[in-house]
């Protein structure tokens, strides 16, 4: 290999790697706006799903919320490939275990007694320990999502992902089709088995080995963005018109929505990916790049933010339906980074082993890791 094609083969790495790291940063954003505040209950945002500032609202989530998921899936199934080859089984779970398992505890725990006391002592309307199984549960999701810190399941269910992940990138293309095959009739039946609270997640982080192994990611970087774009415009409006119906629509349709549902994500997934690709080579690659650090603490502290300042500064804005909610509502994920940013620092400041363990290992790392 000459000096010039090596120097080209190092830039499209960079260039991926930086489109990751963008990925994964802009996908937790919009993860905030799926919990945003909005000062309303189920039952009033139910009553009130088709005005502007609801559906706006309803926008936000299902484009760059929920769309999310997927892609963080299946960079988490791109990015295990190499450790998960290189590493024996016991010392990569551990890793694994010290990245994903221990930060989720940890910031459970944070919330419980940060958000449970203000909702005790306080006059914030917020879920409190009812019971050792209720505390137990929302420590680690065995049997269903947190009430807190609803975000958590995708770490819980990640890090059993990262428990097959050994298998999975050893094993050959049929039989993680047979894998995938199985997840998808699993998600569509709607058949609960607590091995997997989101069964979704291991279908993305399937594809996204099986994108590694047959540089399907470079290849999208390739497509022209109107082309990713088109599968997710046809898509969108069905998804939102459903949404806005809300659960009874859901629940009269399960396996159709089920299915739907994949569909639409693997969509969005595509068009992120191909956003994120372009960003890499945009002026704002590197400032992306470095914030992105602070993405996984962003992931694990937002609903806790969200939970108890949330309402704070609502009382000058509005709740939803108020005349200053709707710009209070764009603004959430930047004040969630600006907030975590802050804590990171300080965090690193006070104590640099605190702050690794709370951050993944994210913070002082410059590494991307799974």
């Amino acid at each position: 290999m000459d000096t010039g094609t090596a120097g080209t083969a190092r830039g499209a790495d960079s260039r991926l790697s930086t489109a990751i790291a963008i990925a994964r940063l802009t996908g937790i954003m919009g993860i905030v706006y799926v919990h945003a505040w909005t000062g309303r209950t189920a039952e009033e945002l139910a009553a009130v799903a088709f005005s502007w500032q609801a559906v706006l609202r309803t926008v936000l989530s299902e484009m760059f919320g929920r769309s999310a998921v997927p892609l963080l899936g299946m960079i988490s199934g791109w990015l295990v490939v190499s450790t998960a080859t290189r590493r024996s089984y016991g010392p990569f779970l551990l890793g694994k275990a010290r990245t994903i398992l221990l930060p989720m505890v940890l910031w459970n725990a944070i919330a419980i007694v940060l958000v449970g006391a203000a909702a005790t002592f306080g006059e914030l309307k917020a879920p409190t320990p009812s019971s050792i199984g209720w505390t137990l549960n929302e420590l680690v999701p065995l049997v269903h999502a947190n009430d807190i810190n609803v975000q958590m399941p995708f770490l819980r269910d990640l890090f059993v992902c990262m428990m097959l992940a050994p298998l999975m990138v050893r094993a050959s293309s049929i039989w993680l089709a047979l894998v995938a095959s199985i997840v998808v009739v699993w998600s569509v039946s709607g058949v609960h088995i607590p091995l997997l609270l989101r069964p979704q997640i291991l279908l993305f982080f399937a594809a996204g080995i099986a994108a590694r192994r047959f540089g399907v990611a470079e290849k999208v970087a390739g497509w022209p963005v109107v082309l990713c774009a088109l599968p997710f415009v046809v898509l969108i409006a069905p998804r939102l018109w459903t949404a806005l119906l809300g659960n009874v629509f859901f629940d009269a349709h399960p396996h159709v929505m089920a299915a739907f549902d994949i569909l639409f994500r693997v969509t969005s997934a595509v068009l992120f990916w191909r956003v994120a690709w372009a960003l890499a080579g945009s002026g704002v690659a590197e400032r992306l790049r470095g914030i992105e650090r602070y993405g996984f603490l962003a992931f694990c502290d937002h609903l806790v933010l969200l939970w108890l300042f949330g309402p704070v500064i609502g009382q000058a804005t509005g709740a939803l339906g108020a005349a200053l909610y709707p710009a209070y509502l764009l603004v959430q994920p930047l004040l969630v980074l600006g907030a975590t940013v802050a804590l990171g620092r300080g965090l690193m400041a006070l104590s640099p082993a605190v702050a690794r363990v709370l951050s993944g290992g994210r913070l002082g790392q410059a590494s991307v890791t799974a």
